[in-house]
């Protein structure tokens, strides 16, 4: 079975901000995007798509505080089978001229390739009662709580 993927815009950083440039044809599809606070964004690590990465399993621990190994789908490691991010991101401005979304943060380099956008709905998103491994629960409990933090001294793998 081929799957092909239609990316709708790209992740742009300019001074220190960051976009979704959408491609044209696709802007109107973010009609009442505005009016929620925060997206998710599907994205591609396109710079960690190749053969070898798409065919590692296990990884030598990816994180400073966690185990020595850890699969790859136990990890948000840029290596997997199918190199497929997602990102929560507070929406600032949808941007009618230039069909683009200014957004708080983005863990992607300039040019990565968006599948898709989805709105955040706490409902279906949120969850209360959460479980996480014991290295890692000095981590933010929310985004707005990344501030600050320094994920580089975390992860033993490329941070965006």
């Amino acid at each position: 079975m081929l799957v092909t993927f239609n990316p709708i815009g790209t992740v742009k950083t300019e001074e220190g901000r960051y976009y979704i440039e959408l491609k044209e044809k696709f802007f109107e599809a973010a009609l009442g995007l505005d009016e929620y606070s925060h997206i998710q964004v599907i994205w591609w690590f396109n710079l960690y798509d190749s053969e070898e990465s798409r065919n590692y399993f296990v990884m030598d621990k990816p994180y400073t505080n966690g185990p020595e190994k850890v699969g790859v789908l136990a990890s948000r490691s840029p290596i997997r089978p199918n190199p497929i991010a997602v990102t929560v991101s507070p929406l600032l401005v949808l941007d009618k001229e230039k069909h683009r979304l200014e957004i708080g943060y983005i863990d992607a380099e300039n040019g990565t390739p968006v599948l898709d956008i989805k709105p955040y709905h706490p409902s279906e998103d949120k969850v209360r009662d959460v479980v996480m491994p014991a290295w890692c629960r000095h981590w933010p409990d929310c985004i707005e709580a990344n501030e600050g933090f320094d994920w580089s001294k975390e992860f033993n793998f490329p941070v965006g």
